[in-house]
């Protein structure tokens, strides 16, 4: 049975805090579609919607192989509201 791997050190390193800046503003801006979105965890989300930094963010952490910043422009790319 695979074990899942995560960062654990990239919600403090540079690179996590960056990207967390960029997703912040992102959910800011009303260019993009930054709705939550369903949660099946109810401890941590009691209403059921994850906002849309966590879930990147969770993302982000739970796939190391990911480059952050191509992740982001992606993200860009495909949440733009046209």
């Amino acid at each position: 049975m695979p074990t899942l791997r995560r960062r654990v050190d990239f919600l403090n390193s540079e690179e996590g805090l960056e990207s967390k800046r960029v997703l912040r503003q992102m959910d800011a801006d009303t260019a993009y579609n930054t709705q939550p979105t369903y949660s099946s965890n109810t401890k941590l989300y009691p209403d059921n919607l994850i906002p849309f930094v966590d879930k990147h963010m969770d993302y982000l952490c739970s796939h190391p192989a990911t480059d952050p910043q191509h992740y982001i422009s992606n993200l860009r790319l495909i949440s733009r509201l046209k």
